[in-house]
């Protein structure tokens, strides 16, 4: 990457790992149609004032649509209660201007009642579980939590990657680059 961009680079002060990543980057549209990390484009385009809500808006329900899960499901077959699914919707709808703001923040209210409800739920299972499997979980603990980990981590990659790429069906490159040119040209 050139000494201009990586310059503009450090000053939006990314995490070490971004920065060593870009570094390698022949330029800046390179880095945006290969990375892998849809965390690091989120934080760039948040951190270059990209401002379109709607686009911003869809991708969070596509990503809630389409993000992959190890099993095969995508995030939206675990939301189980119809509350959740429907503040999905709804967001989608506003982002298209067709649900009011009123009718987002209601189904808002109820997807997090909807959480609270699981939340309260599984505590109460956890609990169950804890009681009735305390006797096992010693001899079993060291051997689950490194596969756990191993297939968090992988099911974690896989999920960036998908989400990446949803982002740059979302966003084009041309929208970034307009959105650059227009954070440097505040900054002068």
């Amino acid at each position: 990457m050139n000494k201009k961009d990586l310059a503009l680079l450090k000053s939006l002060d990314p995490c070490s790992a971004a920065f060593a990543w870009m570094k390698e980057q022949p330029n800046f549209k390179e880095a945006w149609e290969t990375c892998q990390r849809s965390d690091w484009m989120l934080w760039a385009l948040i951190n270059i004032g990209f401002t379109d809500d709607r686009k911003l808006r869809l991708y969070a329900c596509a990503c809630v649509r389409k993000t992959p899960l190890a099993d095969g499901r995508t995030v939206w077959d675990l939301l189980t209660d119809e509350r959740s699914r429907k503040a999905v919707e709804v967001a989608e709808s506003f982002a298209e201007g067709i649900a009011t703001k009123e009718e987002m923040d209601a189904a808002w209210a109820a997807a997090q009642a909807a959480a609270w409800d699981a939340a309260w739920a599984a505590a109460r299972d956890a609990a169950w579980d804890a009681a009735r499997d305390a006797a096992w979980a010693a001899a079993r603990d060291a051997a689950w939590d490194a596969a756990r980990d191993a297939a968090r981590d992988a099911a974690r990659a896989a999920a960036w990657d998908a989400q990446s790429q949803l982002l740059r069906e979302w966003i084009s490159w041309d929208e970034v680059e307009e959105a650059i040119k227009a954070y440097i040209k505040e900054k002068k």
